[in-house]
């Protein structure tokens, strides 16, 4: 399925009970740009910790301009302490009020990013949560991100440009390719969100 009928179907499926959450990172310039071709009301959710790096804020910025969307902020800011205890509570009880109602999410997941994700499905049911799980870029590679990117002229994360594979929050992510740079020097993988 292409990403337009992975999304397709999430939209004629959920309507108004799906949400898309929103990093803004590489993979989200193409869903966003997807999305609201469909469903121009889509409701788009971002985390916010508080330590988001200055590039993610004015990435955040130019999305809505570009898209002409709101990005709905699900907060879980407070005295970072590190990715054990902002990564595991603060940002999955975010998660969790971005899902409240809802009974599907779109997300960015990609096979190639991670052992983690490698065997991520277009269509999931997430357990934990009950939901629908709609992962449309799970086969696309880099190369067909940025190939995307640069055809359609969508605005991106520019620390994409300075080696940062994966981004998240600015004291947990250095440069590096696939999701090495997130966590560095620890055996964390994953934030919490799609374990």
């Amino acid at each position: 399925m292409s990403v337009a009928e992975v999304l397709k179907e999430a939209v004629d499926r959920h309507g108004d009970r799906l949400v898309m959450l929103c990093s803004f990172q590489k993979e989200e310039s193409i869903l966003v740009d997807e999305l609201i071709k469909l469903a121009p009301d889509a409701r788009i959710v971002t985390i916010d910790t508080g330590v988001l790096f200055p590039e993610t804020l004015a990435t955040w910025r130019a999305f809505e301009e570009r898209f002409g969307v709101d990005i709905a902020i699900e907060d879980a800011t407070g005295d970072w302490s590190g990715p054990a205890h902002c990564c595991g509570d603060r940002k999955v009880a975010a998660l969790e009020r971005a899902l409240d109602g809802a009974d599907a999410w779109v997300t960015g997941i990609r096979r190639e990013q991670s052992a983690t994700r490698a065997n991520a499905q277009p269509i999931e049911f997430d357990e934990k949560r009950q939901l629908w799980k709609y992962n449309p870029l799970v086969e696309w590679t880099e190369k067909d991100l940025w190939n995307r990117i640069f055809e359609r002229d969508l605005p991106y994360h520019p620390l994409h440009d300075q080696g940062y594979s994966s981004i998240g929050c600015a004291p947990c992510t250095n440069p590096g390719t696939g999701r090495e740079g997130r966590w560095a020097g620890l055996t964390k993988t994953e934030c919490g969100l799609h374990v």
